[in-house]
């Protein structure tokens, strides 16, 4: 809580900043409404989707990773409160990602992308097992949404190319934007609460990297779609490793802060060695990729 109080002048000074910095957009006009056709008097079959299988399952898996919005609010405003520059920001984000899903789920079934019948089941699904953080702290939320806003960023924008159709791919650029914006909101937080408390914070850092998982690990097959979307090279070991970790470790400066404790300092060397070992894992995925390529 202490923590929570000190970090309040950053989070207006930067909800300050993203306000000035997000453009409003209408999710309406994302959609080809003109494509629309009536689900009674001609019933989805597979063959009418633009997307490839691959395509579907990954827009798909964004779609319901999206979906749970409302435990991700509860989460956050749990952890951070819903007054002050904090409880503004919780709402400010809450209703920015509303229009993810909102506009996603409208292309789908205005193209007829997935089985509407089965997104509605999964739909149900996912929002009955909802989104726990468990006991994490303040600041480990701070760390782990840095993590995820990023790795949904890519998520979407990769999402997107993949499908090579220009209309999906620009609506999941402009969500992938509005993720930018969140992580940057996050990222820099974090970055002022290694200045407050150095010690806590950098032991956040290297739980929720080593610990990190998806918000959608709870989507049916999640697994078995995740490697599907992995061998497209999607958002896979590699990605995790060079374009989300990474990158916010050295924004953070984080093996390069001094005057740790002994707790802190052993963190970030477990951390070392789990990135070690994640770049080995991402090395033996690739090539295993390369010779199913080469042999098929």
């Amino acid at each position: 809580m202490d923590l929570l109080i000190e970090l309040e002048p950053v989070v207006a000074t930067n909800l300050e900043r993203h306000l000035d910095a997000a453009k409003e957009w209408m999710p309406h006009e994302y959609v080809p409404w003109g494509e629309g056709r009536d689900f009674v008097t001609e019933p989805w079959e597979p063959g009418q989707s633009q997307l490839s299988p691959v395509a579907q399952i990954a827009f798909e898996v964004n779609l319901l990773t999206e979906d749970n919005l409302p435990s991700y609010h509860f989460e956050i405003a749990s952890r951070f409160g819903r007054d002050g520059a904090w409880g503004t920001w919780v709402h400010q984000w809450t209703a920015e990602e509303g229009r993810h899903a909102m506009c996603m789920r409208d292309y789908l079934l205005v193209t007829r992308g997935v089985d509407p019948t089965q997104l509605e089941r999964d739909r149900m699904g996912q929002m009955r097992t909802g989104y726990d953080t468990g006991s994490k702290t303040p600041i480990e939320v701070l760390a782990y949404v840095s993590y995820q806003e990023l790795a949904t960023r890519i998520a979407h924008r990769n999402t997107g190319r993949y499908t090579q159709e220009p209309m999906a791919e620009r609506l999941l650029a402009r969500v992938a934007a509005d993720e930018n914006l969140h992580m940057i909101f996050y990222r820099d937080l974090v970055r002022a609460a290694l200045q407050i408390s150095p010690d806590e914070t950098v032991q956040a850092i290297a739980k929720e990297a080593m610990e990190f998982e998806m918000p959608g690990t709870g989507i049916r097959d999640f697994h078995r779609r995740a490697v599907q979307i992995a061998k497209a090279g999607i958002y896979d070991l590699r990605i995790h490793h060079d374009e989300v970790l990474y990158p916010l470790l050295r924004s953070w400066k984080f093996f390069e802060l001094e005057g740790l404790s002994a707790p802190a300092e052993q963190a970030r060397e477990r951390l070392a060695g789990f990135l070690s070992d994640l770049d080995g894992m991402a090395a033996g995925a690739e090539a295993k990729r390369e010779r199913a390529l080469a042999s098929s």
